[in-house]
Parts: structure tokens; sequence; C-alpha cells
């Protein structure tokens, strides 16, 4: 049983050990695919791999076709939308993720770029604290929990809207669970995004939404930069100056904003939520774990197609 690695972006060496260890004390072989530059090396490294292990790295139609041998495809992070799951459901592919390693590294992003935004990114101005403001947290799962973890340490009163965890399970870790997004927006004066992007979901943050929030409004995008609406948020920067927009992935619009809304809009320049060392090898290892696991009992706990 082979198991491939293919990522243009490596693990670090401690969670490639730490992979190894799980896949070669399973009895499977492990192979590495490591900063290529073209997808011919990647059509030739997946021919004959049983397992696969990617990060960002793209798994369509024309990889599953080189790949007569696969059985799973596994991202080590939350989110998946870099593989076609309806033609690996057609290959007869399981693909899975790797939910919540990455959480608590993307919630510490948050509140880093919130602090960041509210003293002015650090200009020499006065800025203002995040203790006694109103955070809306935007889909409650393990990224939003370990978010609302971390504000209640800074004093915020925090709120959650997610249309599918109850809102008894929010009120007990000691949040308020709100009835609506459009709730969350008109009751906070910060959110921050962790939904998918969904047919619903893409271009849902709009406008309507973000105007309807407090004075002082700030949003904060560590989900999918296609949730937002790109020409509402322009709108949004022209009509409201007190308005903050912070994002670990830059929109296409990116050039634009920076170069008119500067002192109110920040982005990192490549997708920072998981860019951490802990979360690297947690990610990792689960989903080596998961591989193991599917292929020797079966188990389809976090499929996703």
């Amino acid at each position: 049983m082979k198991v491939l690695i293919a990522t243009d972006k490596p693990f670090a060496k401690v969670a490639v050990d730490g992979i190894r260890t799980v896949v070669e004390g399973a009895g499977f072989e492990l192979a590495l695919l490591e900063k290529y530059t073209e997808k011919a090396q990647l059509l030739d490294a997946v021919k004959d791999a049983n397992a696969i292990i990617i990060r960002s790295d793209i798994i369509d139609a024309e990889v599953l076709d080189a790949a007569k041998e696969l059985k799973i495809v596994v991202r080590a992070g939350a989110g998946y939308d870099n593989v076609d799951l309806a033609a690996a459901t057609a290959h007869g592919v399981v693909v899975m993720n790797t939910p919540g390693q990455n959480s608590n590294a993307v919630a510490e992003l948050v509140l880093g770029m919130l602090v960041y935004g509210v003293r002015n990114f650090y200009n020499g101005t006065s800025g203002t604290e995040l203790k006694g403001k109103k955070l809306g947290i935007l889909a409650y799962g393990n990224v939003g929990r370990n978010v609302a973890r971390i504000a209640k340490g800074f004093g915020m009163e925090v709120y959650a809207y997610d249309a599918y965890c109850p809102a008894d399970v929010i009120e007990k870790d000691g949040v308020k669970a709100l009835a609506s997004t459009a709730d969350l927006f008109k009751a906070c004066q910060i959110i921050s995004l962790h939904i998918p992007a969904t047919a619903e979901t893409k271009g849902s943050i709009n406008y309507e939404l973000m105007n309807s929030m407090p004075k002082g409004a700030i949003v904060v995008n560590t989900a999918r930069k296609e949730v937002i609406d790109e020409a509402g948020l322009t709108k949004m920067f022209e009509e409201r100056p007190d308005f903050k927009y912070l994002s670990d992935i830059q929109p296409a619009i990116h050039a634009d904003l920076a170069a008119r809304f500067a002192d109110r809009y920040f982005a990192t320049p490549k997708k920072m939520g998981a860019q951490t060392s802990e979360a690297n090898i947690n990610a990792g290892i689960a989903a080596a774990e998961q591989i193991v696991d599917f292929i020797k009992n079966g188990n389809l706990k976090f499929k996703v197609n």
C-alpha cells in the first residue's frame, strides 16, 4: 500500500517524520513529492499511489484519471475546495479533511489581526481596545469555538450564529446565540467569518449586511474570499470611513483596496491561518492516521464526498 505526500508547499520536516512513523508503522510505503513545479510531475507521481495527502494542491479529474490505484485523498486542513469532489466520487475515491487540527492557529490569527486593526496597524495613532466590544462569530465550528474562547480572555462580549449548531450548544460555552446572520451583523461591531464557500454562501457577505453593523465596524475573514461580495466591500470602504476589513485571503480587488484604503484594509500576502508549526504537524499526522484507519478498518468518519 503506497501513501503519497504531494505538496508544492511542503510540510515541516518534523511533520513528515511524524507521517512516516504512522504510515510505515502500519506497514505501508511512503513516497514524497515536494516543491513540484509542474502538474506533469504530480500526474506521474500519483500513477501507483493508493492514498494521497495534500495541502492546497489541486486534485481534479485529470489527476484522478492518472491515479488508477487511488482509494483515498486526505486534505491536511479543514477546507477542501481544492479537490473536485464530484470527480473523486465518480472515480470511487474517498475524500477526507482533518477538521479541528488547524483551529487554534486560525483563531489566534483572528485575534492577532484584530489587535493590529484596532490599534490602527501600529501607525502611532491612538486606537481602541477589544475589551467590552461585541464580537459576532459566523459559524460556530472548531475555529469559531476557539475564537470565542480566546476573545473571552480579552473581555469581549461574544455572540454567534450557526444554522447547523443548536443554540443551546453555543450558549453552553458562555456565548450568546442569535437567530440569524442579519441579527449577528446588526448586534456586533466586529464580525469574524468562519463559513465555507458554497453555492449558498458565495457573495453572501454583502453591502447590506456589512452596512447594518454599528459604528466602528470591523470584518475579519479567515474563511474564503468567495464569501465576500467584493463590490459591496468596496462600497463599504467608500461610504463608511469607520469600516475596516482584515483578512488572510486577498480579494481579487486587493491592489485597489490597498492603494485606496491602506489605513483601514489589511490582507496577508498568502493564506496564513494554518501557518504554524503546530498546525502543520497536527494536520499532517491526522491525515496519515485517517488513511491508515480507512484502509485497515474502513473508517469513513471524516469523509466529505
